[in-house]
């Protein structure tokens, strides 16, 4: 556990949410990605925590998060982020996502308007219909497609194939997809592939993933966001003003150039400093 931080337990929304909290202030909710856990935000905690109160929240399905039969479209994971922000004694709070949180984010904005602050999300972006159109074939400067969309969409051989074996998926990722190795300890390999070791834990992750049509239906209803957002992004910063375009009265994008998939970890302080920046 980060030191000032403590571990916590909700139940919302009809399921048991574990988040992570710290520091004193107006209150931050970290969602993270796939195949991670709310450790992925473990070096900019502390740094956010020096002026917000940080919230780092398993997503249903995560980690220390129930793992229920449904329930993983991200109108439902937003609701569950709503409850619990309620559940804390808060009426709205400022909303940060990477990743699979990052849809979970602008879920929450969408339908929740009246509790969000502002909303920072990057890498990269609620699912629309330039989702149907990815490429599982190698394009130009990448090695391989993204794989990993079309598996986590078959039901019960990925919990066959990954039981027990889940850090050579890690570290396929992190090798793949980061900017370099040296920015994921062992002790952050290990606890992600023992997050992802079980049956249960392997169906939920798929669960994300399974229910994109449903979520891309979904946004065809959203209002237009007029909170303030930040969109970032590393390798795949192109994909946020995009999937944004036409979607948002107020955006700011930022691109940290050179980084890779996973900027939590990866540039842990610049990312503080433009979340800081931006949250006030």
């Amino acid at each position: 556990m980060i030191e000032g931080f403590t571990s916590s337990l909700a139940e919302v929304n009809g399921t048991r949410l574990h988040y992570v909290a710290g520091g004193q202030g107006d209150p931050v909710v970290l969602l993270p990605g796939w195949p991670r856990t709310w450790y992925q935000f473990h070096k900019i905690m502390p740094l956010l925590a020096q002026r917000y109160r940080v919230i780092a929240v398993d997503l249903r399905g995560m980690g220390d998060s129930e793992k229920p039969a449904a329930g993983y479209d991200k109108k439902t994971m937003a609701r569950d982020i709503y409850e619990l922000i309620h559940a804390l004694g808060y009426s709205e709070a400022n909303i940060a996502g990477e990743d699979i949180g990052s849809m979970v984010a602008y879920s929450f904005a969408a339908n929740h308007p009246e509790a969000t602050r502002k909303v920072a999300l990057w890498e990269v972006g609620h699912p629309g219909e330039a989702f149907n159109d990815l490429r599982v074939l190698p394009q130009e400067g990448r090695t391989t497609g993204p794989w990993w969309f079309g598996l986590n969409q078959v039901r019960e051989l990925p919990e066959q194939l990954l039981e027990g074996r889940s850090r050579f998926l890690i570290d396929w990722l992190i090798d793949y997809q980061a900017s370099g190795p040296e920015h994921f300890s062992e002790e952050a390999r290990a606890l992600y592939a023992a997050a992802y070791d079980t049956p249960d834990a392997i169906r939920a992750g798929n669960g994300w993933y399974q229910t994109f049509g449903q979520v891309i239906a979904d946004a065809e209803h959203y209002p237009i966001l007029t909170m303030p957002l930040l969109g970032l992004g590393g390798v795949h910063f192109p994909f946020v003003p995009a999937l944004l375009e036409g979607k948002v009265a107020d955006a700011t994008y930022v691109e940290l150039k050179g980084a890779g998939h996973y900027l939590a970890e990866e540039r842990p302080d610049e990312l503080a400093r433009e979340l800081t920046a931006f949250f006030g």
